[in-house]
């Protein structure tokens, strides 16, 4: 009998090492709030906002800047940076001159040393931070709304658009996405991609071209961009500024 008690203890042991062991990694909010305490200070355009998840346990860093219209737009950044990071920080800020509303939102990042793979465990947050987003814009009377996403935020929005996406989001600029296409999507999608982006990228745009769904969808590649769109960020701009006047309407 005490044999079986003591098997059964050290079999339950066995299995809280093996979660605690295997357990799936979390964002990193401490590492959020250092990008946050970098950001903010030197902010010049827009205003940091902070929106709070429906899980209630952490407020993640949101740069908001507002224009007068219907049109606006949440901007998703790829993966371990924040939002006012190089091209993300040029795109919510010259869509914003072109007449969108921007809401660049901080999306979950992990360790410094986080490799891409780690990264999927993450998406039910983002894809929660990016509905929290939809939210905040709509509050502010904005009705026509689009996602505009790089990279590892390319995938995010790819989970938020796989669950119950709000139909109040009319578009998604799709920028450098990997390891993922846009089958059973109904809304017009702009995939764009560098000549000279990530093997990834390149490697799977035929998939993603044959996926995008009918209607205003389309492939743009831009001659001689890479992965971040260095020294390319005008097309790069114009690229989406003109995919939304089409689609937003």
């Amino acid at each position: 009998m005490k044999q079986n008690i003591w098997m059964g203890l050290m079999g339950g042991l066995v299995a809280l090492f093996s979660v605690v062991a295997f357990a799936e990694p979390t964002a990193d909010y401490a590492r959020e709030k250092k990008w946050a305490d970098e950001v903010v200070p030197g902010l010049v355009v827009g205003d940091p906002v902070y929106l709070q998840t429906p899980r209630g346990h952490h407020k993640f860093l949101a740069l908001f800047t507002p224009v007068e219209g219907d049109k606006a737009v949440v901007v998703v950044h790829g993966m371990g940076i924040h939002p006012d990071w190089g091209m993300v920080g040029t795109l919510r800020t010259e869509l914003a001159d072109r007449g969108f509303a921007t809401l660049s939102i901080q999306m979950p990042v992990l360790a410094a040393d986080a490799q891409g793979a780690a990264y999927p465990p993450t998406f039910p947050e983002a894809a929660e931070r990016i509905a929290q987003a939809v939210d905040f814009l709509k509050a502010k009377g904005y009705t026509q709304l689009a996602i505009v996403s790089h990279s590892m935020g390319s995938r995010m929005s790819r989970a938020y658009f796989s669950g119950q996406p709000d139909a109040a989001v009319k578009a998604w600029a799709s920028l450098g996405l990997q390891q993922d296409d846009y089958a059973g999507l109904k809304l017009p999608v702009l995939d764009m991609y560098g000549d000279n982006d990530l093997p990834p990228v390149l490697t799977d745009a035929a998939k993603r071209k044959g996926s995008l769904p009918a209607g205003h969808s389309k492939q743009v590649v831009i001659p001689h961009a890479d992965h971040f769109y260095t020294g390319h960020e005008e097309e790069m701009v114009e690229t989406v500024a003109s995919f939304l006047n089409d689609t937003l309407k």
